[in-house]
């Protein structure tokens, strides 16, 4: 069997390249068969995963880095249904890596690809937005979320925190910056094409594939990667007082269980809002929007598990 190893050596600041030179000898000990791809600017695992797979084939692809790795290569695999993944997370958030149950510490992450034989299969959520298309491991989502995601992108706080190994904190620490200074909005969701829902005072709605977002909030802790299902959340009618109270206990999952949050189940979701706001898939940065819809690719994608 031989692994495609997508790495993205900038990653968690710098630290994905390091890791890599560690990992690297480790395969050659255990002569491995394996091809390394380092990625050189942002798209470039999307470059990459089509390469690797553009013949049609059958391929192990192995990515170190973090969940906006995975969406570059999960958006350049040309047939989900040939792949089998294995993750090594590198990243800063790793909500894959955590929905996954996967290892944190980088040579642990690597046993669990070379020999855990433990395969399942995952979905693949699709964002469609003015016409084009966008794939995702993790979530996507409107407002809020992808607004502290856009800013994250770009902070150099987050490099300041991932060198003190606290990198999960750039999001908590934006968010609270955001949630003063973000005004909510109506917005209207239609889930499965039924009758739409009008919500207001709409902080944000997310799609989610994996309980987890935005480096360990458990927003939707019953969704699950396999069941040919998005769970939605919406936040509404909150005020900032009572979001900033509540987001802590997100990280249990305990605030589904309070007024103003909505969790839906649904195979599509069409979200509509009053202005154009933020939009993210994985936590990567898309222009501005009024209307998204989400929903799954129809085919699976074979993941390497512990």
């Amino acid at each position: 069997m031989k692994y495609n190893f997508i790495v993205n050596p900038h990653s968690r600041s710098g630290k994905g390249g390091m890791i890599w030179e560690i990992l690297e000898p480790e395969l050659k000990k255990r002569q491995t068969d394996y091809e390394g791809f380092l990625t050189e600017h942002p798209g470039h695992a999307i470059t990459l995963a089509q390469q690797i797979t553009g013949d049609g084939q059958e391929h192990v692809i192995v990515i170190l880095g973090g969940d906006g790795t995975v969406n570059e290569v999960v958006n350049g695999i040309e047939d989900v249904e040939k792949i089998t993944l294995g993750y090594i997370p590198t990243g800063s958030s790793n909500d894959l890596a955590r929905g996954l149950g996967l290892p944190k510490e980088p040579l642990d992450a690597l046993d669990v690809v070379l020999n855990s034989g433990q395969i399942q299969k995952m979905d693949i959520g699709l964002l469609t937005r003015g016409g084009k298309e966008r794939r995702f491991a993790v979530s996507a989502g409107i407002g809020f979320d992808a607004a502290v995601c856009h800013q994250a992108a770009i902070s150099s706080l987050k490099v300041l925190l991932n060198r003190l190994k606290l990198g999960k904190l750039t999001y908590v620490a934006i968010a609270l910056g955001r949630l003063f200074c973000d005004n909510p909005v109506r917005a209207q969701i239609t889930l499965d094409d039924k009758e739409a829902k009008t919500f207001e005072r709409v902080y944000f709605a997310a799609a989610m594939n994996n309980s987890y977002e935005g480096g360990g909030f458990h927003f939707c802790p019953n969704a699950r990667n396999d069941d040919g299902l998005l769970d939605v959340i919406v936040i509404s009618k909150l005020p900032k007082l009572a979001v900033l109270l509540l987001l802590p206990t997100a990280y249990k999952g305990w605030h589904t269980h309070f007024p103003g949050i909505f969790v839906f189940q649904c195979r599509k979701a069409t979200i509509e809002t009053e202005e154009a706001l933020a939009v993210h898939t994985d936590g990567e940065p898309i222009f501005l929007r009024k209307k998204i819809i989400a929903g799954l690719l129809g085919k699976q994608i074979r993941v390497i598990t512990v």
